[in-house]
């Protein structure tokens, strides 16, 4: 007998347990889809520096803001060391500053003024109404514009105080650099001007206008005098006239010093070379020859020989007493004495020539006294040179003096006319 074991086939059976995810699962998922995960971030790199790079630049500028209380109850005067009573500035000051910068009417202002309305694009909801008949056109679209560019404004426009100080932040974006300087700017210049236009004190302006307008009328005659004065006396600047003047005088009296001390160096010059020139003199032997002259000697010989002979034959005839034979004799002592001169006296011959030495003397002393008749001419200009410009300094000091006055006078009455401005600015 068999026996048979039935079992069912749908009964329920417990559920399978998982197996662990471990690192090695994980690593071979990458693995498999190592190309789908190389290639879907270089899809989205390249995406993302494709639409940075296409994308305009913004542009964000900044300014701050520095709030302080101003005066309470001044007393209004001309005293410039006023004393100010001032309070601590609260919190509840700078939020009002904060809302006065984010107020409708002045972001309005900013909008017309800076043609951020002329920029402002109109949605297609907008466009589709202005094509049904009876829409008034003009006014609609502009006021659309203008209320469009406020909104935009608004939201790329930032105001905060900055924690524990006095300071509000004030930045602006945009995708023009000009624009968003420009934007500031007018911004900054419009609050300033509601600023004022809401802390001004009543009667104040109307004050320091007129003060503004005393101290300008005194200060367009005060540079109207400085002005003529100038004119009439021709001077520009009389100090620095002076100051050129004087300069001047100083190179003046220099060189007449310097020309007086080469007076006195050529006179003593001059004195040397006239005693040089009376001692040196003004020819000088250059050669010497002596020599006999046989002439003469030959001459005296013959005439001693023929008075020997004549005496010989003489004293064959006479004695030596008579007279001619006397005569005779002295006569040839008087030839012997004349040759022995003759002899012992030889012909003399002297060369001479201009002493250069004395020529450089008369020259040096010429060139000398010519020097010393320039020098006196020179001294004679410079003394009038001198005492031309000592007495234009003298007038340039006296105008100098009157014209520091007047320019004092113009400049009390701009600094005055100035403080009152600063005021009038300030209420």
């Amino acid at each position: 007998m068999e026996e048979v074991n039935l079992e069912l086939y749908s009964a329920p059976r417990p559920p399978a347990v998982p197996p662990p995810l471990t690192l090695r699962d994980v690593v071979g998922v990458a693995f498999r889809h190592v190309r789908l995960m190389v290639l879907s971030f270089f899809v989205v790199l390249f995406g993302a520096v494709g639409v940075t790079w296409l994308m305009p630049p913004l542009y964000e500028a900044e300014v701050k803001i520095m709030v302080k209380r101003e005066r309470l109850d001044q007393v209004v005067g001309g005293n410039q060391n006023t004393q100010l009573i001032a309070e601590d500035l609260t919190e509840q000051d700078v939020n009002s500053e904060v809302e006065l910068l984010k107020s409708r009417d002045l972001l309005e202002r900013v909008v017309v003024e800076s043609g951020l309305n002329k920029q402002a694009t109109k949605s297609f909801l907008s466009s589709a109404l202005a094509q049904l008949p009876g829409q008034a056109k003009k006014q609609s679209d502009q006021g659309l514009l203008t209320l469009r560019a406020v909104q935009n404004l608004e939201k790329s426009l930032k105001v905060e105080p900055l924690k524990r100080t006095k300071l509000i932040q004030v930045t602006y974006s945009s995708r023009d650099q000009q624009a968003s300087a420009t934007v500031l700017h007018t911004l900054v210049r419009f609050y300033l001007e509601k600023h004022l236009a809401v802390h001004r004190l009543p009667g104040a302006l109307d004050f320091f206008q007129n003060q503004v307008q005393q101290y300008r009328k005194g200060l367009t005659e005060a540079e109207e005098q400085l002005a003529e004065f100038g004119s009439k006396n021709g001077v520009v600047s009389a100090d620095l006239e002076k100051e050129i003047t004087v300069r001047r005088l100083k190179d003046f009296e220099a060189g007449l010093r310097q020309t007086q001390a080469s007076i006195t160096e050529t006179e003593q010059r001059i004195r040397i070379l006239e005693q040089q020139a009376a001692t040196t003199p003004a020819r000088l032997t250059t050669a010497v020859k002596t020599a006999d002259n046989p002439y003469v000697l030959q001459q005296m010989k013959t005439t001693l020989l023929n008075l020997e002979l004549k005496r010989t034959e003489l004293l064959s005839k006479f004695a030596p007493d008579y007279r001619p034979v006397q005569e005779v004799e002295a006569q040839i002592a008087q030839a012997r004495e004349a040759l022995q001169s003759a002899e012992q006296n030889p012909v003399r011959e002297e060369t001479t020539d201009r002493d250069t030495t004395h020529e450089w003397l008369v020259g040096e002393l010429a060139k000398a006294r010519a020097e010393l008749s320039t020098l006196h001419a020179r001294v004679t200009a410079s003394s009038q040179m001198v005492s031309t410009y000592r007495e234009q300094a003298r007038q340039l000091n006296t105008t100098g003096i009157v014209q520091q006055d007047l320019a004092r006078a113009a400049k009390t009455a701009e600094e005055n006319y100035l403080f009152y401005s600063r005021k009038q600015i300030g209420h």
